[in-house]
């Protein structure tokens, strides 16, 4: 039984390692991806793509630790977002991860925790842009085509998350 758990232990952190290095990889190249193709690739949010990859996937602890490094290190490669945006979208992407979880516990309904966390830290998100920027910055930032895209990518966000936990709920019953 005790082998059993340390090799559940070990192929989690294994798991964990590869998707973060993944994670980073993938922002690491988007800029040049979006050169590349010539398609705003980050309206896709691929940092939230790859936190909630995360979440669905290797569990919160490995979550947190992307949702704080991923904005950094995209921010030390880059220079992009800017500093001030930075720390909006860490303490974005950190809440969305706590408000999963907690909708999760409290809930148990996978698509319904993970819409709700990506709606309600992306509110908080603006109210901080708000806040430190301005109204002018918010609505550059909420242009139609952009929140459509971004209703969108929750809503698939979201199913993936619904469809994956429960699909694999159901195999461990």
């Amino acid at each position: 039984m005790k082998s059993i758990a340390i090799t559940a232990r070990k192929s989690g952190i294994t798991k964990g390692f590869i998707l973060d290095f993944i994670a980073v990889a993938f922002i690491y190249f988007i800029p040049s991806l979006t050169h590349l193709i010539n398609l705003p690739v980050y309206l896709i949010e691929p940092m939230r793509l790859m936190l909630i990859l995360s979440m669905v996937h290797s569990g919160r602890f490995n979550s947190l630790l992307l949702a704080m490094t991923l904005p950094l290190f995209s921010f030390l490669v880059s220079a992009h977002p800017a500093a001030g945006k930075m720390l909006i979208i860490t303490a974005e992407l950190v809440l969305n991860v706590f408000l999963f979880y907690f909708f999760l516990g409290r809930f148990k309904r996978p698509f319904f925790a993970m819409i709700s966390s990506i709606i309600l830290s992306k509110l908080m998100a603006y109210a901080l842009y708000f806040v430190f920027f301005s109204m002018v910055f918010v609505r550059s930032e909420a242009e139609i085509s952009f929140l459509l895209i971004q209703l969108i990518t929750t809503i698939l966000f979201s199913s993936y998350t619904g469809l994956f936990l429960m699909t694999k709920k159901q195999q461990v019953e």
